[in-house]
C-alpha cells in the first residue's frame, strides 16, 4: 500500500462484525459491514456499486448511525478512477 490507500480501522472492522451478527441489520447495513471486513488490513477498494450504496445511505435522514459509520468508512476507500465516476 501506498500513502494514499486506505483500509478499514480495527475500530470499523470490530463494527461491521457486530452488524454481521446482528439479527436485525438490514441487508444494506450488512453489504456495508461486508465491504468494510474486506478491506481490513488489505490492499482491497469498494466497488462502485457499494461506493453509489454507501452514497444513498448518507444521504438518507432515517439511516442510523452504525450505517452511516460503515459508509463512510467504504465510501472512503472508492478509488480515484472510481469516485470520479460517481460524480458524472
Amino acid at each position: 500500500m501506498n500513502a494514499y490507500d486506505k483500509s478499514t480501522s480495527d475500530r470499523i472492522a470490530h463494527l461491521a462484525a457486530i452488524v454481521l451478527r446482528r439479527e436485525g441489520a438490514s441487508r444494506t447495513e450488512k453489504e456495508l459491514a461486508g465491504s468494510a471486513l474486506a478491506q481490513h488490513h488489505t490492499s482491497k477498494h469498494t466497488s462502485a456499486a457499494i461506493g453509489k450504496l454507501a452514497a444513498q445511505v448518507l444521504g438518507e435522514h432515517h439511516a442510523c448511525a452504525e450505517a452511516k459509520e460503515l459508509a463512510g468508512s467504504v465510501l472512503a476507500q472508492v478509488r480515484q478512477h472510481e469516485r470520479a465516476s460517481q460524480v458524472r
